[in-house]
């Protein structure tokens, strides 16, 4: 099993050892803005839990919450502010947000220089040419989780189910540029348990609970579950059925206590290497 806390809990720990380093020697502290639009409850303990995570590892948190009436403009004009606030070196905006705001225009505005989360067009074209300043956390996490099994990613077979824009096409970028040979499998796919079968490394990432079987996998493949699905239960379930891939994986991730906790360690260094930037500047 690849335990995604105790990962993610080294990564903060050498967070907060730079970040005190950084504020020593630079007087600089990073800071990492939050915003939140409206009260889904998944976000809101998502951005709770990144506070907790930026106060732990010495990081200055500011949270925006904002009612679920909040009209585009408003939020344009908070973004606007962020940019220009020395004490921000990291802006998040929250998905999803309400239908009557534009997701495409609000991501855009947040400066590239802050991107944060990495999904500003400007950033995304830095990742696809391979010179990336933000890498996107989830993708940036799975990576990471890869690489703490040994394994060289150089040459593999790697199957990435779900092609969105925050998880499916920039983890296959980051795989393709570590020299991987990268399929991307989604819903018009051909006979997709196949393809899945000759992979040396699968990413589900489609959020559907239990959909990659024992079946669909290679003995002694890694497998990295990014699927967070609730049950009726109330419990929640990746993408991969835990119980039968693991007696065939190589090397499996859980859920929850996978990619969860690696996704905010990855923002906090993400606002560590702007805050960085922002010292050499």
């Amino acid at each position: 099993m690849i335990d995604g806390k105790s990962l993610a809990l080294k990564l903060r720990e050498g967070i907060a050892q730079e970040v005190s380093l950084l504020e020593k020697t630079t007087g600089i502290k990073p800071g990492l803005a939050a915003v939140l639009v409206g009260d889904d409850p998944a976000s809101a303990v998502y951005v709770r839990n990144k506070k907790i995570a930026c106060e732990k590892a010495g990081l200055y948190p500011e949270e925006h919450l904002l009612p679920a009436s909040t009209t585009q403009d408003t939020l344009l004009a908070l973004i606007a502010q962020l940019n220009a606030d020395p004490k921000i070196h990291g802006i998040l905006v929250q998905l999803p947000l309400p239908a009557h705001i534009e997701s495409k225009a609000i991501l855009q505005a947040v400066s590239p220089e802050k991107d944060a989360d990495g999904f500003h067009p400007v950033n995304v074209g830095r990742l696809v040419e391979g010179d990336p300043v933000f890498v996107p956390c989830t993708p940036k996490g799975v990576i990471h989780m890869i690489d703490s099994t040994g394994l060289d990613i150089s040459g593999k077979q790697a199957v990435v189910i779900g092609r969105s824009n925050i998880v499916g096409k920039p983890v296959a970028m980051l795989l393709l540029h570590r020299h991987a040979t990268v399929t991307i499998c989604h819903s018009r796919t051909k006979d997709l348990p196949s393809v899945v079968r000759e992979a040396d490394i699968v990413i589900a990432a489609i959020g559907k609970p239990f959909f990659v079987k024992a079946d669909m996998v290679k003995e002694r493949a890694v497998v990295i579950d990014v699927g967070i699905n609730r049950l009726d239960n109330g419990k929640l379930a990746g993408d991969v059925d835990f119980d039968r891939v693991k007696e065939r994986a190589g090397w499996l991730t859980p859920v929850p206590g996978g990619v969860g906790p690696m996704t905010i360690a990855m923002l906090l260094q993400n606002t560590l290497e702007s805050a960085k930037r922002f010292a050499e500047q």
